[in-house]
């Protein structure tokens, strides 16, 4: 997936509208579209670090694409 500007050095972005977090290194078309509408809605936030564990420390959950190995 192309990472969206301002995000080229993360990996994770979170959707502060339904506190799902987007794994930008995902390589599949319905990620890339969410991804795409949270940019257009600018309902984005950045994690520091940037790690699953800090998303979910801010309360955000994964989205299924995340799971693909990564501890949490």
């Amino acid at each position: 997936m192309h990472r969206p500007t301002r995000f080229e050095d993360h990996r994770y972005l979170g959707d502060k509208r339904h506190q799902i977090v987007y794994d930008l290194d995902a390589d599949d078309a319905e990620t890339e579209a969410k991804v795409a509408e949270v940019m257009a809605a600018e309902a984005f936030l950045a994690f520091a670090p940037d790690t699953l564990a800090e998303a979910r420390n801010r309360g955000y959950h994964p989205r299924r694409s995340a799971w693909r190995g990564d501890t949490v």
